[in-house]
């Protein structure tokens, strides 16, 4: 007869987090490691996150290399870049020296100079070269996104040492997940590939050079969605990257550009929402306090501008106090209609069929749809304001003002961030309080100024 076994017993999110505190100040580093074991990645970092900043440094001394490495691989780039400027240089460059080529250039290469170069005056000397190279590309390019490491062989070797070498337990294979083996000539330039099927159906002694195919390759400078259209077109795990010359200079992943691509798109949506940079809660207050008023402290200047328009009309709405209950509702439906602009030359932005020299196309189409959806809009309030006040000239005010105020929105949605990126400026993070400031005034302009021509047969 079988006996129940015991259901496993959890700890509670606050006695795990006061059973680490206890392992860090009693030094017990088979403690600490045995409680984040218990935890997934994510958990784990949760915990320590939770910390004053000393307690986490203290916890990443003690540590295990390779324990530490998982936890600052599991966060982001930003969070991981402040552990590890806070440890000692020793430290640091054991945990680094676990991390993926990739992962080492994103975190040093945001540390300050001076820490950068005690990181890589400390590593081994070719890791540190690797890491030079990569930290040179621009973010968001395939060089910015491979890793060095890459599975290659050259054109006279056998299938016989492919698979000893994958036999082999003195390598790492890890960072090669994804690659088949690349061929390269006596220049270093990738000639061909070999799958892995080609591997299992030839003869030990037949050489790679019979049994490749040609591989496909992208340049080092090759921006995100040129590379993105590259995998779309392939079911490729990974492609080499080229350098000008043809030089292999390293390998990018499928999964690299995924989460290049999302983080582009959360970025994005969080400069259009007003948060400048990527912000965490675990950041230094005053650091997140002052990126948020860099733009609400605009957002005022912008707002009083709007109030002014108010203000020039207030003898009508003291007449008319009905149209007060309007204003908002116009100037928020033609923000809508805005935003959904903007959204759209983002987008077609970021998969490049748009460019500034297309700003006038853009317009023309955007103008067409707003008229379109002005119209409708336009006799849907202006019935409700009709039916709701009983006056059909107000709810002509209304309608007409919202029709013209999604007509101008529209235009400003579609063409201002095609406008800023032609002067250099971020699209994303301007756009939202151009629109809404200038989708404001008009609305109210519209309104007040229709309403004070109408004002007899109004009141």
């Amino acid at each position: 007869m079988s006996q129940t076994q015991p259901e496993p017993e959890f700890d509670e999110p606050g006695d795990i987090h006061d059973r680490i505190r206890d392992a860090i100040a009693a030094d017990d580093v088979d403690g600490l490691e045995a409680l984040l074991a218990t935890l997934t990645l994510s958990d784990a970092l949760r915990e320590i996150l939770q910390f004053a900043p000393k307690e986490r440094d203290r916890v990443f001394g003690m540590l295990h290399a390779e324990r530490a490495a998982e936890l600052i691989n599991e966060a982001p780039n930003e969070i991981a870049v402040e552990l590890v400027e806070r440890l000692s240089v020793g430290t640091a460059v054991d945990i680094i020296d676990e991390l993926d080529s990739d992962v080492q250039a994103d975190v040093i290469g945001e540390l300050s100079d001076e820490d950068a170069e005690a990181i890589l005056a400390e590593m081994d000397e070719q890791d540190a070269a690797d890491v030079r190279r990569l930290v040179s590309y621009d973010d968001g390019t395939a060089g910015g996104l491979m890793i060095a490491e890459a599975f290659t062989f050259h054109e006279g070797d056998t299938v016989g040492q492919v698979l000893r070498r994958l036999a082999s337990d003195e390598e790492d294979f890890e960072p090669y997940r994804g690659q088949h083996p690349y061929i390269l000539d006596a220049e270093e330039r990738p000639v061909g590939v070999v799958s892995l099927r080609a591997l299992l159906t030839s003869k030990r002694s037949a050489a790679l050079s019979g049994i490749m195919s040609t591989p496909v390759t992208v340049g080092a400078q090759a921006p995100l969605d040129e590379l993105r259209d590259l995998f779309d077109k392939y079911s490729y795990l990974g492609i080499p990257v080229v350098e000008a010359d043809g030089r292999l200079v390293g390998v990018v992943s499928r999964s690299a550009m995924d989460e290049a691509v999302l983080e582009r798109s959360e970025s994005d949506g969080l400069k259009r929402q007003g948060l400048v940079g990527d912000e965490l809660r675990s950041q230094p207050t005053v650091l997140r306090a002052r990126r948020r008023l860099a733009w609400l402290s605009t957002n005022i200047v912008l707002n009083i501008i709007a109030a002014c328009v108010i203000s020039a009309y207030e003898e009508t709405l003291t007449a008319i106090i009905a149209i007060a209950i309007f204003l908002p509702m116009v100037s928020d439906m033609s923000g809508c209609s805005g935003n959904q602009a903007v959204a759209v030359t983002m987008r077609e932005l970021s998969l490049g069929l748009v460019k500034p020299i297309d700003a006038f196309r853009v317009w023309a189409k955007e103008a067409s749809v707003g008229v379109i959806n002005g119209i409708v809009l336009g006799i849907l309030i202006g019935l409700v304001a009709w039916i709701w006040k009983g006056n059909a000239v107000l709810g002509g005010v209304i309608g007409v003002a919202l029709a013209l105020n999604t007509v101008l929105a529209v235009s400003i949605g579609g063409v201002v961030p095609l406008l800023l990126k032609r002067f250099g400026q971020d699209p994303a993070a301007a756009s939202g309080p151009l629109l809404t400031t200038i989708t404001d005034m008009a609305g109210f302009f519209l309104v007040l100024s229709l309403a004070s021509a109408f004002l007899p047969w109004i009141v």
